[in-house]
């Protein structure tokens, strides 16, 4: 049985957002259009998010699997998929099987079948937006400490400013489409191993609307997108992660005909710092001290990312501790406060001393 969990990389007990933002990265990753996409994969991510994102197919997935095994009372007997019925009827189902009673009993009403035919077979009337985009931003760990906002240019597709994306000529009239006659559809059957299936498809002459203009915008040629250069700001939280993504609603490609854009995404990439380490919500960092220091005790300046700090040094101290900066860590993504800052020590051994000092180490031993 093929697992859709397994398909997106996410759990079973996996939120609705976290199955969007799975299904997203790996649809833009494989999408047919981009370069190096890979249309069957593509499908098949398609496939595993219309089910897991609607709740009643979800819940009718975790319990049956992908082809409902189970459907039938106290079990299905060792029965796989849709074995044990009889054919496929136009007044239907399969044999005496009824899919509009099941629809209706999932809470899908009179389409929830439909709808799982028009999944397999890529159908959908769902009109369809602009795509997702996304990009790369390089911010330095300082900037990640304290946060920043980044003004990026995206070359990118954008509601048409002559028409407001309609695609259609300022002043002129819309008329009922010819093509679908008003529907917004285009019904059509598929003659598949299951038998005749009706499948319906979003009008691709109004893009579902039903109605075109007379004229089309002559800035956009009546597709409601131009192609150009925008300017977007990014506010990037402090305390964000390498590797971490924002997404912007609505910054993505704009839609056809007045359809709604897509999102954009931003993979934020800190840089390294040459003295700091990120732990969490702490700061690493690794001072030298002599071991005369580390011996007597003494108080160092130790530079953290707030600038320079005095730090006691107790007598006694060993190569290798670790002490604690209160606050001057990394602020938490998701609430308040601060990690800290932690100083690792070294204590430095001098490989040449003078006679005068080799002379007091000797008598320091046989004090010992």
């Amino acid at each position: 049985m093929t697992d859709y969990y397994k398909i997106l990389g996410v759990e079973k007990n996996s939120s609705d957002d976290e199955i969007k933002k799975a299904y997203r990265k790996l649809a833009h990753k494989h999408h047919p259009d981009k370069t190096g996409g890979d249309e069957a994969k593509f499908k098949e991510i398609n496939e595993a998010y219309q089910v897991l994102s609607d709740k009643t197919k979800r819940a009718q997935y975790d319990q049956f699997g992908q082809t409902f095994d189970g459907a039938q009372p106290g079990g299905a007997g060792g029965q796989d998929g849709f074995s044990g019925f009889e054919g496929f009827s136009s007044q239907g189902g399969f044999g005496g099987f009824d899919f509009g009673g099941f629809a209706q009993q999932q809470g899908g009403g009179a389409g929830g079948w439909e709808d799982v035919f028009s999944d397999m077979f890529g159908g959908g009337t769902r009109e369809s937006g602009g795509a997702d985009i996304q990009t790369d931003i390089e911010i330095s760990f300082a900037e990640m400490v304290s946060g920043v906002k980044k003004e990026i240019k995206l070359y990118k597709n954008s509601r048409c400013s002559v028409c407001n994306g309609t695609g259609g000529k300022p002043g002129t009239k819309e008329t009922t489409c010819k093509t679908c006659q008003g529907s917004g559809k285009i019904r059509k059957t598929v003659q598949t191993v299951l038998g005749t299936i009706a499948q319906e498809t979003t009008c691709s002459d109004c893009q579902g609307r039903g109605k075109v203009f007379s004229e089309k915008c002559e800035k956009c040629s009546g597709e409601g997108i131009i192609k150009e250069e925008k300017n977007i700001s990014v506010d990037i939280p402090a305390g964000i992660n390498d590797g971490q993504t924002i997404s912007i609603r609505g910054e993505g490609e704009a839609g056809k005909s007045g359809a709604p854009a897509g999102d954009l995404f931003v993979n934020i990439h800190v840089t390294t710092h040459p003295k700091f380490v990120r732990e969490g919500n702490d700061i690493l960092s690794m001072e030298e001290i002599s071991f005369t220091q580390a011996i007597l005790g003494d108080k160092i300046n130790v530079e953290t990312i707030d600038g320079v700090v005095a730090m006691k040094i107790p007598s006694g101290t060993q190569s290798g501790e670790t002490f604690r900066i209160r606050g001057k860590g990394v602020p938490y993504l998701r609430g308040v406060g601060r990690g800290n800052h932690l100083v690792k020590i070294k204590v430095v051994i001098p490989k040449k001393i003078s006679r005068r000092q080799k002379k007091l180490i000797k008598e320091l031993r046989t004090l010992e």
